[in-house]
């Protein structure tokens, strides 16, 4: 009676490695190795997971999950994914937060049976996670993969950020309350923590907004040792100055990368100290509100980057991005690249001859980093066959259109590094490349005539066998004699039947003990087949010849490695050249098309911007083939440097604080802006607090998110700085936020001097207009036609005259009797608060009680009555005009009498005149 087998496991938990197979105690020692992470155990041609492993990877790839075999009683979940497949599973576990270890087989089954091992020998060769990939499908083309290390030392946070994939590497000392700018500023792939920080990020304010779960590592105990020896050096001093907070970020990092990649040797630059000196500075929430980067929803669509990305590159994109994120602070490098921009737009022919060259041009850099790693395929080394070529031509079309800006003059000559090894690849690689090394016929033929013979053996498999055929035919007299292969027996001789009994009755003479001596395999019903010492060569001599070929061919790819390894500096510097010229020539084509201006960038305070226009909603209005955008001006110079915007919902308010802080970004990060002409003054920090969100996971509501980001504003902003905001004081109760944005308002004008836009709807505001002598009054027109309200998104001088509320109600599809109701309510409101001032001397929130309504008099109590006694439905046309006119004689007698008893009691109060 056979066992029935225990139940599997309860997932979750992981047995003990007593008792294991050789192989599976492999497992067992890679999973504690790597306790977080899912480990693809190498098994033939799958990879294959064990266990809670199994069943997490089944869960996340849509996997089956089987049980195979048993350990200490119970069936063990098992899952695999094929090895030649297993980028595409690991793009998917990676995007999912997963880290995955690979456990790779390091021998083949031959050296397994010489040193008598009962299995293989496995090791963990890499630990991919989403800071580390290099794959091309792991990556997002236009996206740096950065992976930041933070370290706190002596009160402040040490942050470095390192990209793999392209070799940047840069780090910055910072205050803890900076380190959420910096987060929202690279948007990193994966954050790396010292061990002893705590795990729960709730308990320290600053990693509450660390994206996902961040990794931890053993900060090394010699942070700048350990970066001299990386880099080869004998100390730091030449790569400049590093404060304890950067080093020990830095190390961090740099032993993290170190650890993950096993044996490879990953390619960084050497770190540039305070990688944030000289950027203009944005909070989290001003990133977000502007959706620089992506959207509010998290989209990469509808934002600033797709917007303005013109660029034919994967790397131009990057760079693009990394400018946006981190705009410039220097007026001259600023000008710098405005430069370059103006050159191209200028030079219509030599823009298209670059981009002509750009379009489809390779990612240099990332190919050079899979070489380093030695994780590269062929098409890696086509790239910088193919790139470098590209530069070249690049190179040539600027040297024919000088003079030229210095920033191009100097990606020009980047664009042809020393030591290019273009011409060797470009004799070496073949025509068509296969897609992995092992698939080999990656040289072209005439490069290595070694390579060529072997190949030539290996391929002329079909003339060596008919050649050996038709000599064998002749030596043993069958002409019906065919060579054919047999998978356990090699090649073999077959022939009919009556033929092989004939040459088993008569040998052949004088064959015996020559390689064409026959010997009989196997009979079969219909044929016999033979072999012989000269078919078992020809067996031996192919299949040596197939291995002989590889191994010369993965000598003559290593060589290859070899020399672009040891230009691997300047060709960096020639990807990064492409790249600068890629971002520059698509600059100067949004320009053209757009109409966009180069901004006259001053060290005044100055904002001055005639017609500027929204670029993200501009570009969204026209795919959709929508109306025009209809442009503004803006004027936040000395004198009216503070703009209370007010007007109606749905009438552009937003849009135009976003347009005007979005001209900062786009201007000092080097593009021309959506305008007929800018003059702006540098600024220092950019703040936007447009929008309104909560914080459910932080446990903060949407007022508090508002007051916390204004806060922030209120504490850094700096007379250099651009504020916008938008509604300030409106998640509370109304005299609550009347009061913080009259506060928030003053504090502006009085105290930050700061350049701003603030809008709101709380009109009481506009009468602080006499007392604020820089604050200007500014509102969106609205024209009303028939009844509709008609939304002109013009900014004017003036104050708006009422909210228009209950019409955007309508339009977004209200039910009528709820909008009738509030109309009603609406009115008795208006009617309660007529002739109310809540603005009226210093204290602006008290107001006055109402006066009492005046008793009439006995003339007006005469009007009345004769009113009174009017019947509108029994008037004909001429009583009614007569009846106007007498109470309009009776109305006049009247004021007429008030006139002469006000002037008396004047002359009684000692007046003489009343103006």
């Amino acid at each position: 009676m056979s066992r029935r087998p225990a139940a599997p496991p309860p997932a979750g938990t992981l047995p003990s490695a007593e008792g294991a197979t050789p192989a599976l105690a492999q497992w067992f020692a890679a999973k504690a190795a790597h306790p977080d992470a899912l480990v693809f155990f190498r098994m033939g041609d799958f990879f294959e997971l064990f266990f809670e492993d199994a069943v997490t990877a089944g869960a996340a790839l849509g996997l089956a999950v089987s049980h195979r075999g048993e350990h200490q009683g119970r069936p063990v979940p098992m899952a695999g994914v094929p090895a030649h497949a297993q980028e595409n599973y690991l793009a998917r576990l990676i995007r999912q937060g997963f880290r995955v270890a690979i456990c790779d087989q390091r021998e083949t089954p031959e050296q397994a049976r010489a040193r008598k091992a009962p299995t293989l020998r496995r090791e963990v060769v890499r630990l991919v996670t989403p800071g580390t990939v290099t794959e091309e499908a792991l990556l997002e083309g236009g996206r740096s993969a950065w992976l930041l290390a933070l370290a706190p030392v002596g009160g402040e946070w040490g942050a470095a950020w390192a990209d793999l994939t392209t070799g940047a590497f840069a780090c910055e000392a910072l205050p803890e309350a900076e380190l959420p700018a910096l987060l929202a500023r690279l948007d990193p792939a994966e954050v790396v923590l010292p061990e002893e920080l705590p795990e729960d990020p709730a308990e320290s304010v600053p990693l509450a907004a660390l994206p996902g779960r961040p990794s931890r590592a053993v900060p090394p105990r010699d942070p700048a040792g350990l970066l001299a020896g990386f880099f080869g050096t004998a100390g730091l001093d030449g790569f400049g100055r590093f404060s304890p907070a950067e080093c020990a970020a830095a190390a961090l990092a740099v032993d993290y990368i170190r650890r993950t990649q096993g044996e490879a040797a990953p390619r960084l630059r050497p770190p540039e100290p305070q990688g944030g000196r000289g950027t203009l500075r944005m909070d989290a929430a001003t990133r977000r509100s502007l959706e620089i980067l992506r959207s509010e929803h998290g989209e990469t669509r509808h934002c600033l980057l797709a917007a303005v990305d013109r660029g034919l590159t994967a790397a131009g994109c990057r760079e693009l991005a990394a400018r946006l994120a981190a705009p410039l602070t220097e007026a001259a490098a600023i000008a710098a690249r405005h430069d370059a921009v103006a050159a191209l737009l200028a030079a219509p022919a030599l823009r298209a001859a670059l981009r002509g060259r750009l379009r489809g041009a390779p990612d240099m850099a990332r190919a050079l980093a899979r070489l380093a790693l030695d994780r590269f395929a062929p098409r890696d080394l086509a790239a910088l066959r193919e790139g470098l070529g590209r530069a070249e031509a690049m190179a040539a079309a600027l040297e024919a259109g000088r003079p030229l800006p210095a920033l191009l003059e100097a990606a020009g000559a980047a664009l042809r590094p020393a030591g290019s090894p273009r011409a060797e690849l470009e004799r070496a690689l073949a025509a068509d490349l296969p897609a992995r090394l092992e698939d080999g016929n990656l040289i072209a033929p005439g490069y290595d005539g070694e390579l060529d013979a072997l190949k030539r053996l290996r391929d002329d498999t079909r003339g060596a066998i008919a050649a050996l055929q038709m000599e064998l035919a002749q030596a043993w007299g069958v002409a019906a004699l065919k060579i054919r292969h047999h998978q356990q027996f090699g090649f073999l001789a077959e022939m009919p039947a009556a033929a092989g009994e004939r040459l088993l009755r008569e040998p052949p003479g004088g064959l015996e003990g020559t390689p064409r001596a026959p010997v009989h395999r196997q009979t079969m019903a219909n044929a016999h087949r033979f072999t012989c010492p000269a078919l078992a060569e020809l067996d031996r001599r192919l299949a040596a010849a197939g291995e002989q070929a590889a191994r010369r061919e993965a000598m003559v790819v290593r060589h290859l490695r070899g020399l672009c390894l040891a230009a691997a500096r300047p060709i960096d510097e020639a990807a990064a050249a492409l790249a600068e010229i890629d971002l520059q020539a698509g600059a100067a084509e949004l320009a053209a098309e757009g109409g966009w201006c180069r901004p006259e960038m001053v060290e005044r305070p100055d904002f001055v911007v005639r017609q500027g226009r929204h670029p993200v909603v501009e570009a969204a209005l026209a795919r959709a083939h929508g109306p025009a955008f209809v442009p503004n001006d803006a004027d936040l110079s000395p004198g009216r440097r503070l703009c209370l915007l007010t007007g109606p919902n749905m009438a552009g308010k937003s849009t135009f604080l976003r347009q005007n802080a979005l001209m900062v970004v786009l201007a000092q990060a080097g593009l021309f802006v959506p305008a007929e002409a800018a003059r702006l003054g540098l600024v220092d920090r950019l703040f936007s607090r447009v929008g309104a969100a909560d914080d459910i996971a932080g446990g903060r509501s949407t007022f508090m998110v508002e007051m916390t980001e204004t806060a922030a504003i209120l504490n850094q902003a700096t007379p250099r700085s651009l504020v916008v905001l938008d509604e300030v004081g409106r998640g509370t109760a109304t005299w609550d936020g009347l009061a913080i944005a009259w506060s928030v308002l003053e504090a502006l004008h009085d105290r930050i001097r700061a350049r701003a836009i603030f809008a709101t709807h709380f009109h009481e505001l506009t009468a602080l207009e006499p007392r604020l002598p820089e604050l200007q009054l500014a509102t969106m027109r609205v024209r009303e036609h028939r009844g509709a309200v008609v939304f002109q998104h013009l900014v004017g001088p003036g104050a708006a005259e009422k909210s228009w509320g209950l019409h955007v109600a309508r339009l977004a599809g209200v039910p009528r009797e709820v909008v009738a109701r509030a109309q009603a309510v609406l009115g008795a409101l208006e009617e309660r608060a007529r002739g109310l001032d809540p603005l009226a001397g210093e204290l602006p929130l008290f107001r006055p009680p109402p006066a009492r309504p005046a008793q009439p008099d006995m003339e007006d109590r005469h009007i009345l009555s004769t009113l009174d006694a009017l019947d509108p439905d029994r008037l004909t046309p001429r009583e009614a005009l007569e009846a106007l006119y007498r109470l309009k004689s009776l109305r006049d007698q009247n004021d007429v009498n008030k006139t002469h008893d006000g002037a008396v009691a004047a002359a009684q109060c000692g007046i003489t005149s009343v103006e």
